[in-house]
C-alpha cells in the first residue's frame, strides 16, 4: 500500500475520534507509521498535550479507533516530537 492511501486511511479513522477531544480543546495528529512493529505514533495537540487521563484516552479511544480501522496497526503511541 501507498504511504499517501495509508495516511489517508489513518487521517479518516482520526477524524471519528476527533470530536471527542475537539470538545474538550484538545486535538490529535498522524506523525508516522513503524512498519516493521506495526506501531503507529501520534501527537496531542492542544489540552490533550497536559491532559492527566490522556493515557488513558490514547488506549480506550484513540488506540482502540484506529486498530479497528486498520488491521496492520498493533500499537499506537504518543510522541512528543
Amino acid at each position: 500500500m501507498e504511504e499517501s492511501e495509508f495516511r489517508e486511511r489513518v487521517t479518516h479513522v482520526l477524524e471519528e475520534v476527533r470530536p471527542y477531544l475537539n470538545a474538550d480543546g484538545g486535538d490529535v495528529e498522524f506523525v508516522r507509521f513503524k512498519e516493521a512493529g506495526g506501531v503507529l505514533e501520534v501527537r496531542w495537540l492542544g489540552t490533550c498535550r497536559i491532559c492527566p487521563i490522556s493515557k488513558l484516552t490514547l488506549r480506550a479511544g484513540v488506540e482502540r479507533a484506529l486498530m479497528n480501522g486498520l488491521p496492520e496497526v498493533r500499537r499506537v503511541e504518543a510522541v512528543e516530537e
